[in-house]
């Protein structure tokens, strides 16, 4: 199940996780601009984020491995399209309809974390599964494109093999639709992980010139920090789940949204090389801590896991839109406010998660009165 799970959510969140060297691939098609990569990944992110919230309740019924199998195998017949597309209107057009269908599969396999017996355990697998295979195919990706254009999306299409076979073993939960807590998500707690995301993701898009500029460092030196810090980060989705156990969801979160807040700060505003490496370490690591806090939260309020696949979906449209968000406060305002605000801004897009959290330990302790008193 675990391997089901990793699959499923990893294919599910190739595009928003890889996007950086899909950017790449893009801008040395024929007649493709730099502003035109971009449009074309917002346009591949943004399918994928609406698809996803689209279909969280219809992912919260009986039936997701049949699902993330469909999702996948329009994500490969997509992503071959993508590949041999050579004018822009087809590269965006095709974009738009792989987007669609990774959003399918990432609604399918998101919702079954909330079927693990142990939605703890199962988020921070799922997560730190997701960040190494992702680590591996931004690798991979763009050597298998330094042989032609669009190389990378056949490797694409080349990972739906396994995973078709693997999601076959996503957990179903058929018990869990029928019970209470399936209702449509609240829009405060949609935007406000909406917001939280566009925050975090999208000053991780701009780490690499932040640090440049701001430290002295040179590409080279600031790109293996930063994979440095995606590494380290995995004890961050490790710690998760222990911390909740012993400091209680909530306020173990509090912990972690009060760190990263305060490291991405740091990473925005320092120009010290060695303030700049810790801090993108620790805010990395905060960062999975959150989500994996966030999953399982989730799973335990609503057991069908529409939640779970609804939050997923704002997620990734938070994360479309941080590039443009952040380059516009960049360029207006400046590193300074920069840091400023957007560290307010992860406590104040965490608080509906908090309120989520508190529901969650609520519900916790309500199921274990209930075993020790039958």
């Amino acid at each position: 199940m675990a391997v089901a799970l990793i699959a499923g959510v990893a294919m599910g969140s190739a595009g928003t996780n890889v996007m950086p060297v899909f950017i790449d691939d893009f801008s040395s098609r024929a007649g493709v601009t730099g502003a035109g990569a971009g449009l074309v990944g917002a346009a591949q992110l943004t399918a994928t984020a609406v698809v996803t919230l689209l279909l969280a309740g219809r992912a919260s019924q009986p039936g997701r491995a049949r699902m993330a199998r469909l999702g996948l195998v329009l994500t490969a017949f997509a992503a071959l399209w993508v590949a041999v597309a050579d004018d822009p209107v087809t590269l965006l057009l095709t974009n738009l309809l792989l987007g669609g269908a990774l959003g399918v599969v990432y609604a399918a396999a998101t919702a079954a974390l909330a079927a693990a017996e142990d939605a703890d355990r199962a988020s921070a697998i799922a997560v730190a599964g997701t960040v190494v295979i992702a680590a591996l195919m931004i690798v991979a990706v763009p050597l298998a494109g330094e042989q032609w254009a669009g190389a990378g999306f056949f490797l694409l299409t080349a990972c739906c093999v396994p995973a078709w076979f693997l999601v076959g073993r996503l957990p179903e939960n058929p018990a869990a639709a029928t019970k209470t807590g399936t209702s449509r998500p609240s829009a405060v707690l949609l935007i406000g992980t909406a917001l939280l995301w566009t925050i975090t993701q999208g000053t991780w898009a701009y780490a690499s010139v932040l640090g440049r500029e701001h430290t002295g460092l040179d590409v080279t030196a600031v790109s293996v920090i930063l994979a440095v810090s995606s590494v380290v980060a995995l004890a961050g989705a490790a710690a998760g789940t222990p911390a909740a156990r012993r400091l209680g969801r909530l306020r173990s979160m509090v912990v972690f949204v009060v760190v990263e807040a305060i490291s991405l700060a740091v990473v925005v505003i320092t120009g010290e090389p060695v303030l700049f490496g810790v801090a993108a370490v620790v805010w990395q690591a905060g960062q999975l801590a959150v989500l994996v806090q966030m999953v399982a939260a989730a799973a335990v309020l609503d057991p069908s896991g529409r939640l779970v696949a609804s939050l997923s979906g704002a997620s990734a449209l938070g994360t479309g839109a941080g590039p443009l968000v952040v380059s516009l406060v960049l360029d207006n305002a400046g590193a300074e406010v920069l840091g400023v605000v957007f560290a307010v801004g992860v406590v104040v897009a965490a608080l509906p998660l908090l309120r989520m959290t508190t529901a969650a330990d609520k519900s916790s302790c309500t199921v274990a009165a209930e075993r020790r008193s039958s």
